[in-house]
């Protein structure tokens, strides 16, 4: 059975650090991040698969009420608040659970049990595409072919996104958001808001920043969990 993916959100550190190690006694629970705030969780998910969200309610800049009504397609949700009267609220939003501070891991354990992985169908096989290792990039007016085992790195540059491989640099006109859904994401993951890199490339890392072909690229804040999982 595959693990249930979660974040939380929560600006308390003694909050985060809680749940935290109540999320690393649960076989079936796999920790993605920790956000201070719902925008960069927002940030996070429009990026990522996050199957199930810890939520706090008083969040700063953005309510954990409000966050929850932004999303489009919530995933599971579980509120974690000492305040009760946002419970019914709560409900009509369709979370999963509502926890009141403090709670025990019993029924920290009970909140999440309710939680399933959406059902994904599989085409048939004949519907598959085979794999392709390759993508084409607008460069100076014309499609150049890029190898995925010859990228390096990718950089933000603005309106436009650098890719450095083995073989040469090459400036296209799109976001980072719009070549990470190029990707393989086994091959390739994001390790900062302006940065993604290729997993085989990565030479070594440190809490900061990881080192592919002897270029130092930083490890942006809440991303740092995906670099240690690799």
């Amino acid at each position: 059975m595959s693990n249930i993916k979660c974040i939380i959100v929560e600006d308390e550190p003694l909050a985060v650090k809680i749940l935290s190690d109540y999320v690393s006694q649960v076989p079936f629970l796999e920790l993605q991040g920790s956000f201070k705030n719902a925008m960069d969780a927002t940030d996070y998910l429009r990026q990522h698969e996050v199957h199930l969200i810890f939520l706090d309610i008083h969040l700063p800049k953005l309510k954990g009420m409000d966050f929850l009504k932004t999303l489009v397609h919530p995933p599971s949700v579980i509120i974690t608040t000492a305040y009760h009267q946002y419970a019914v609220e709560g409900f009509n939003l369709n979370v999963t659970d509502y926890l009141l501070k403090p709670f025990e891991f019993e029924r920290f354990l009970i909140a999440v049990n309710k939680v399933k992985l959406p059902v994904i169908a599989q085409p048939p096989a004949s519907e598959i595409e085979p794999k392709k290792d390759f993508i084409f990039l607008n460069v100076q007016k014309k499609k150049v072919k890029i190898l995925f085992p010859d990228i390096l790195y990718i950089e933000s540059q603005r309106e436009y996104v650098k890719v450095v491989t083995t073989k040469n640099t090459y400036l296209s006109k799109m976001s980072t958001h719009e070549i990470e859904a190029l990707l393989p994401p086994q091959l390739f993951k994001r390790i900062h808001r302006s940065f993604i890199v290729s997993v085989d490339k990565i030479e070594s890392y440190t809490a900061e920043a990881v080192e592919v072909n002897g270029v130092e690229i930083p490890i942006g804040r809440g991303y740092r969990e995906v670099v240690e999982g690799l």
